[in-house]
């Protein structure tokens, strides 16, 4: 089949079409990461930016504007593994990397440090504890804040993102920003 006939079959959902430009085009690829360099990475990384233009190229291909496959799929991937590498050099996702974990609780980055506990099962006393004291900072905070600090502390713990907290108490998305913003510093000041 040809690369058009492949890529019309690829976006009605022909996983096999998918495949073989993917393999038709995996050294295309590999020749346009050769020359460039991601910091912080490997040249896999730039590799697999590439195969995520190869990938948009495909499903985007419009074989009705006359021109071939072979370019379009070459531009798609240089400007996929381009963007990439400008993005790592202006340092894009440093904030990312950088920020708080969101697996920790919100109030673990203040606390003293504590051994974790692995396998609850293996040591139920630590998890009690552990428990107690979560609930104990909790309620000393709580009576630091405002009303309207606890209710989106409630809403915080119970996992609701920022716009989903503004929306069940009727409030701009940014005051549930500074609310949060100020239960932090509160949450600092009784975890020293």
């Amino acid at each position: 089949m040809s690369d058009v006939e492949l890529c019309v079959a690829a976006q009605t959902g022909d996983m096999r079409a998918t495949e073989q430009l993917v393999h038709r085009y995996s050294r295309l690829v590999k020749t346009c990461a050769r020359p460039c360099f991601l910091e912080g990475a490997d040249a896999e990384d730039l590799i697999q930016e590439g195969m995520v233009g190869l990938l948009a190229a495909v499903h985007h291909y419009d074989p009705q504007r006359g021109i071939p496959f072979e370019a379009y799929a070459r531009l798609c991937i240089t400007r996929k593994i381009y963007s990439a590498v400008r993005a790592a050099s202006a340092l894009k996702h440093v904030p990312l990397s950088a920020s708080v974990s969101i697996e920790k609780p919100l109030f673990e980055d203040n606390a003293e440090p504590r051994p974790q506990v692995t396998e609850p099962t293996s040591d139920p006393e630590s998890l009690v504890i552990g428990m107690e004291e979560q609930k104990e900072r909790i309620e000393r905070l709580l009576g630091l804040l405002s009303v309207f600090e606890a209710k989106v502390l409630n809403l915080f713990l119970k996992g609701l993102s920022y716009e989903e907290m503004a929306q069940t108490l009727g409030k701009p998305v940014k005051s549930v920003d500074n609310a949060i913003q100020r239960i932090r510093r509160k949450s600092a000041e009784i975890n020293p």
